[in-house]
């Protein structure tokens, strides 16, 4: 098929929910590392990575030759039955990530790591409620829909209970109208008055991302977490950290985000980057936590054979390149651009993140902050025409999303900022 046969079908056989980006959608064919190429010839530079999810870019040769490799060895078991390659992954996982996490529960996606965090957490405290994140995203089942603190995304009114948002630590838009850091971190000490006055005041877990990432990248005070989480441990509540997006370096210098605000998590899930573009989602825990999760369950699709091998192969790439040291370093000469392009041009308001995982917030006037979704629009189709992909978020539609593969080189992170600026100048 041509694009455009493509492009009709898709209107006309899948559900209209199934929105692409761009005016025109890219119908993309083929891809290696950092660079794609559509159905119409022409290459781009992904800087979006599927979501966060390419953390080895496109076709990454030693997880494609392993998944052959298993193809044609065993395709499908499921989780009735151990395998070699089930008991490695999870034994990489308990090697990297902080503290004492060690037991594994791995299915295909990032919603179902973190309803599986969710459910261990009730299991173990015997409590219920959830305190979560305003702007925060936990995918797209009936209990993530809950958990997300977005209206666009909420698709109906929540049918789960015992779901609480706290406020987001959201600096350049402060809930509280205080500026960092002499508000004192007041949107984590308010977590005390959430849980006395809307909860039962036994909350099972406190659920965050150490980025938030549909959010827009929102990145919290260096105090954030220390407060937020020693507060809701003191009222019985475990730390559900959702790595999903942050996870194996994203952040550079650290294995997992949260490493970066120095918590320990009981809990912690998994997703995207950890098979490098395979349906794998884990959810790791101490083992006193995982082992109160004692009935009945399987996961059809978890732990799948082929998944494991792709997971295995990404982890191994990602300790040979080392990733965070990658990250960190790829990442301040991104932030650096960044950082110009702030001086140069007063529509962008903000720049925030860590490591690869970088943005920049549109406003139409500095002083206001008020949100430019319709300027952000137009970015991202001016960078497209300049062969460059981006990512969109934030509760206003108003946030640009970086984050390419973490083995993103130097001369690409340059190109890349080369082609942005070019679209930044066509934005009016």
């Amino acid at each position: 098929m041509d694009a455009n046969t493509v492009r009709t079908k898709h209107a006309e056989l899948l559900f209209p929910c199934v929105a692409n980006y761009y005016q025109e959608p890219i119908v993309l064919t083929e891809g290696k590392g950092c660079c794609v190429r559509d159905a119409d010839g022409r290459e781009y530079l992904d800087f979006f990575g599927g979501i966060l999810t390419l953390g080895l870019g496109h076709t990454h040769p030693d997880v494609t030759r392993r998944v052959q490799e298993q193809a044609a060895r065993l395709v499908h078991t499921s989780t009735l039955y151990p395998t070699e390659g089930i008991v490695r992954v999870a034994e990489r996982l308990a090697a990297i990530t902080p503290g004492a996490l060690k037991k594994s529960f791995f299915t295909t996606s990032g919603t179902e790591a973190d309803e599986t965090a969710t459910l261990l957490a009730r299991l173990y405290t015997g409590t219920q409620e959830i305190i979560v994140l305003r702007h925060g995203y936990a995918g797209r089942s009936l209990q993530a829909l809950a958990i997300t603190g977005h209206s666009t995304w909420r698709l109906i009114p929540s049918q789960v209970t015992g779901i609480k948002h706290a406020l987001s630590p959201y600096c350049y838009r402060c809930p509280l109208g205080l500026e960092y850091p002499t508000c004192e971190v007041k949107c984590a000490q308010d977590l005390e008055e959430l849980i006395r006055t809307e909860t039962t005041g036994r909350p099972a877990a406190f659920m965050a991302e150490p980025i938030q990432g549909v959010g827009g990248f929102i990145t919290p005070p260096k105090e954030y977490f220390e407060i937020a989480v020693g507060i809701v441990r003191q009222y019985g509540g475990v730390f559900i950290c959702d790595e999903v997006q942050t996870g194996f370096g994203r952040l550079g210098d650290h294995w997992c985000g949260i490493e970066h605000w120095g918590v320990e998590p009981e809990i912690m899930t998994f997703a995207k980057s950890i098979a490098n573009g395979f349906p794998v989602g884990a959810t790791i825990a101490t083992e006193e936590v995982a082992n109160a999760f004692t009935g009945l369950t399987i996961s059809t699709f978890g732990g799948n054979p082929i998944s494991m091998a792709a997971t295995e192969a990404t982890l191994e790439v990602m300790e040979r390149e080392n990733t965070p040291k990658r990250s960190a370093e790829r990442g301040r000469q991104l932030r650096g651009h960044l950082d110009v392009f702030k001086e140069t041009y007063p529509f962008i308001g903000d720049v925030r993140g860590k490591g690869l995982m970088q943005a920049i917030e549109l406003v139409e006037d500095r002083r206001t902050k008020v949100p430019a979704p319709k300027r952000t629009l137009q970015l991202m189709e001016a960078a497209r025409e300049h062969g460059l992909l981006l990512g969109k978020g934030g509760l206003y539609g108003n946030v640009i999303r970086i984050a390419p593969s973490m083995l993103v080189t130097s001369s690409e992170v340059d190109e890349a900022a080369r082609r942005l600026a070019l679209a930044l100048a066509d934005v009016r």
